[in-house]
């Protein structure tokens, strides 16, 4: 993935990162389980090239539901992938399940 994708391991990290960015952060909930590995690896990247592409509109996090279970529970995520974007704390738009580079567009535009 890209470096500009944050990977915290805990709770407290993802609650810091989410504290310190200074705008709209795109949380990224993934899932190392069969079922969900093979969307999980697929969405990736494609977060990962449109953090990039955001650039400073945005931070990206990328979150194992394992790893961080209490922004897994604060933002009823359910399964993997599921993106949830976040401002000021709060979530204002999730989408669950893997989308297309065109769908992933869309839904950040809308909400940004």
């Amino acid at each position: 993935m890209a470096r500009r994708v944050h990977q915290p391991l805990e709770d407290q990290e993802f609650d810091f990162i989410l504290g310190m960015s200074p705008g709209p952060v795109l949380a990224y909930f993934t899932g190392t389980w069969p079922k969900a590995a093979l969307a999980c690896r697929a969405m990736d990247v494609l977060v990962g090239e449109l953090a990039q592409e955001y650039g400073t509109r945005l931070t990206a996090v990328r979150t194992d539901i394992t790893r961080c279970p209490g922004p897994t529970r604060r933002f009823g995520v359910t399964g993997a992938p599921t993106v949830v974007l976040v401002k000021d704390g709060g979530a204002v738009a999730s989408q669950a399940g893997p989308m297309t580079r065109e769908e992933f567009r869309a839904f950040l535009d809308a909400h940004l």
